[in-house]
């Protein structure tokens, strides 16, 4: 679902190459399913090997990190760990939707609709067996570190921000906000031209990030208000939240009576959802600490026999690409070099 905060936050336009030399903490689950959901066939079919085996992710994280070492860019992923027991509506929701979304599929492929094929097709994205060791693979092999998160991973992401091991979170959803990330970064796992669904034009999709404080400050609220504040919107833990409220009203009722408990028209409703837990989902998260994040060098043989001979990638494609990266890594290293002699 992801918490909609878009209508209240303070986003401004930025540039991948204001990264440089920056740790990014990116919300690992969130980075793959984009990549699962977007890189498709005109059918809607994801991409796949000579077993039949997904490659999709595989690409995305591949060419997108491929993009981030060249830029200086220092990423590190967070991958979810066992999410909060208030969680399980959410993941029952999303399972009807994926659902749906198959019959609607089957159906517009049957009437030869291939726009409509492809958007439900993305709505039956999911995560399958393999998939999370296979990525961490590649990313082993580019040396980027990953971090195993005890619960949320946007969670142990935000953390990374406040202990400064980490300048950003990386997210689609505005729950890092919540979780207390300092600095949020979106679409920055899927920034590049994009076809607008059922519509022959492209947009341009440029990160942005979303300082937390200057968004508290804007809104002339405290942390703790903007919980709230999701809480009434609806977050993954009550996934409907109030009825017939959305952002803007929910900061009005916040900014009159500072907490759920004071809300007089809420109060029937609030008995039937376990708030005081939701709060503690976010103000007090269950997060891994690192002791250092530590990026290794890129092993290039490791990569191109992973995916030319394991997973059915034209040689040619690898080759060019990890040539790319290869000469922007040693021209950084160079200039590196010319800057202390």
């Amino acid at each position: 679902m992801g918490l909609n905060l878009k209508e209240l936050v303070v986003r401004e336009k930025t540039t991948l190459e204001s990264f440089s030399s920056k740790v990014i903490a990116i919300d690992a689950y969130n980075a793959i399913y984009q990549f699962l959901a977007s890189i498709r066939g005109p059918d809607g079919l994801q991409l796949s090997d000579s077993e039949g085996r997904i490659t999709s992710h595989l690409s995305g994280l591949l060419y997108r990190n491929i993009n981030f070492l060249s830029l200086g860019i220092k990423p590190v992923y967070v991958f979810d760990g066992k999410p909060p027991s208030l969680k399980t509506a959410e993941i029952e929701r999303r399972k009807q939707i994926k659902k749906d979304a198959t019959i609607k599929y089957e159906k517009a492929i049957a009437e030869g609709n291939l726009e409509d094929a492809r958007k439900f097709a993305q709505q039956t994205t999911s995560m399958k067996d393999g998939m999370v060791k296979e990525s961490k693979q590649i990313l082993s092999y580019f040396g980027i570190p990953y971090i195993d998160a005890a619960s949320e991973g946007e969670a142990t992401a935000a953390h990374l921000t406040n202990t400064g091991q980490a300048y950003a979170s990386a997210s689609q959803d505005f729950d890092s906000i919540l979780c207390g990330a300092k600095r949020l970064i979106r679409n920055f796992t899927n920034s590049g031209r994009r076809k607008i669904p059922n519509r022959n034009t492209y947009v341009e999709i440029e990160p942005e990030i979303i300082e937390t404080q200057k968004t508290l400050d804007s809104l002339e609220i405290t942390r703790e208000q903007i919980v709230d504040i999701g809480i009434l919107i609806g977050t993954d833990f009550n996934p409907n939240g109030f009825d017939r409220i959305g952002p803007k009203t929910a900061l009005k009722m916040i900014k009159q009576y500072s907490r759920l408990e004071d809300i007089p028209q809420i109060q029937e409703q609030l008995q039937t959802i376990e708030y005081e837990k939701i709060r503690k989902i976010f103000l007090e998260p269950i997060v891994t600490d690192v002791d250092e994040i530590v990026f290794g060098k890129v092993d290039y043989e490791g990569m191109t026999n992973y995916l030319v001979k394991e997973r059915s990638f034209s040689e040619d494609r690898i080759q060019s690409s990890l040539n790319r990266l290869r000469k922007a890594l040693e021209k950084k290293s160079h200039n590196l070099d010319q800057w202390f002699s």
